[in-house]
């Protein structure tokens, strides 16, 4: 065989191996910690378990935070009990290694209920997930939560697993973009997304001269979310629920050191510049029209919105800079004042979210009407994540756009 010849022949070997059509979201799935926090209460118990009434400056200012917050409720993990048998967890000192002990086990457990929840969903049996994508901020141990989940699950041995520890709140949406080329490039690949987060990592007892963490603990809340990505799908049993048309990353000019996360003895150490909000909204229009120039979408009010609830200003500067209707960021305010910031599990809270109330308000698709739609990540960096979707139709009576178990889960 001449070169010419087998070249065409790699080729032809290499265009075999890959998936006929666009990637698609088959199932998503949430799951958080059964403790609730109310977010009225918590500046009173976390100045109380943490042995700090006297901190009175302080704790008037995390009122203030929390009340601005737009966080109504939260879900975590930690208990008056753990604190109780972890008192270093409510100080200022190092308590790595009892963090650490926590995360490793718990993390791979939340997620593991949210992926139990997108398999059933999916309606599929768990030996044909060929990919496995974790990502989570916190527990990173060898081998990982990956490793740990499969083992929960009963997957293959054979599963093909990919990692991302400690990429913040961006790595929900750089999970779905890693799920697409892996699904797009190797046929007959279903890729499961798993993202779980449990901020233990970064709580710890109030300190004069660390006022940032105050922030993220009127923020931050626990949470899992999981989804299914495959192209080519299987439509006697598999229903896709938004198609992933194109992703991209870039790191903002000017962001440098604007979110930064510091892995420390005492923890996780937060840090958040005021010009968050303002790098992001100057930000999002030039990523807009990068990603669907090629689709013909210039009117930004004719997209539905997936946006990561990073906090109230993020959410209300992006609504100001392309000119938003109002409630087109319906979704992620409503993920984030029931759950919190859950960093990289949010965006498939709010995609979950978003495609639950289409179809209980009938809009048609599973993006609110829309066809076309947008999600956006951001996290340390300032990395920003951009996602161009396609909903599916909702159709009650074919149940298109619809898994065939959604209508069963709707209500869990």
């Amino acid at each position: 065989m001449d070169q010419s010849n087998k070249m065409a022949y790699l080729k032809e070997v290499r265009e075999k191996e890959r998936a006929g059509g666009t990637a698609a979201i088959l199932a998503i799935a949430t799951a958080t910690p059964p403790n609730c926090i109310h977010q009225d209460h918590f500046p009173d118990f976390y100045f109380r378990i943490t042995d700090s009434d006297h901190m009175t400056q302080l704790k008037a200012k995390l009122k203030r935070i929390c009340e601005k917050s737009m966080v109504k409720t939260r879900y975590t993990h930690l208990t008056e009990q753990i604190l109780n048998d972890n008192p270093k967890l409510a100080s200022y000192t190092a308590s790595l290694d009892a963090r650490q002990d926590i995360l490793i086990k718990e993390i791979p457990k939340l997620g593991e209920k949210a992926a139990s929840k997108a398999i059933e969903e999916w309606g599929r049996d768990e030996s044909h997930i060929t990919h496995l994508v974790f990502c989570s901020s916190a527990g990173m141990d060898m081998p990982g939560a990956d490793y740990q989940l499969l083992k929960l699950l009963g997957l293959k041995p054979s599963t093909k697993r990919f990692m991302l520890y400690h990429q913040g709140c961006f790595a929900g949406a750089a999970a779905l973009r890693l799920a697409k080329d892996l699904a797009e490039n190797n046929v007959g690949a279903r890729v499961l997304v798993v993202c779980s987060e449990i901020m233990l990592a970064g709580f710890r007892g109030p300190s004069e001269t660390d006022v940032d963490s105050l922030v993220g603990l009127a923020l931050f809340g626990d949470g899992a979310s999981s989804a299914i990505v495959g192209s080519d799908p299987e439509t006697s049993m598999e229903r896709p629920l938004f198609h992933i048309v194109s992703a991209s990353q870039t790191i903002l000019p000017n962001s440098e050191g604007a979110i930064e996360g510091h892995l420390r003895e005492m923890g996780v150490t937060f840090h958040l510049k005021d010009s968050v909000p303002m790098l992001i909204g100057d930000n999002v229009e030039k990523m807009l029209e990068e990603s669907f120039k090629e689709l013909g979408v210039s009117d930004w009010n004719s997209l539905f919105w997936v946006v990561h609830p990073g906090g109230p200003a993020i959410l209300n500067q992006i609504e100001e800079k392309v000119r938003l209707n109002p409630n087109k960021l319906k979704a992620s305010r409503k993920v984030l004042s029931e759950y919190g910031n859950m960093s990289s599990a949010c965006v498939l809270f709010v995609l979950d979210e978003m495609r639950r109330m289409s179809v209980t308000e009938g809009k048609g698709t599973t993006g609110e009407g829309f066809e076309w739609g947008v999600l956006l990540g951001f996290g340390p960096g300032l990395t920003l994540e951009t996602i161009a979707l396609h909903s599916a139709i909702v159709d009650s009576a074919s149940g298109y756009g619809l898994s065939h178990h959604f209508p069963k889960l709707l209500h869990m």
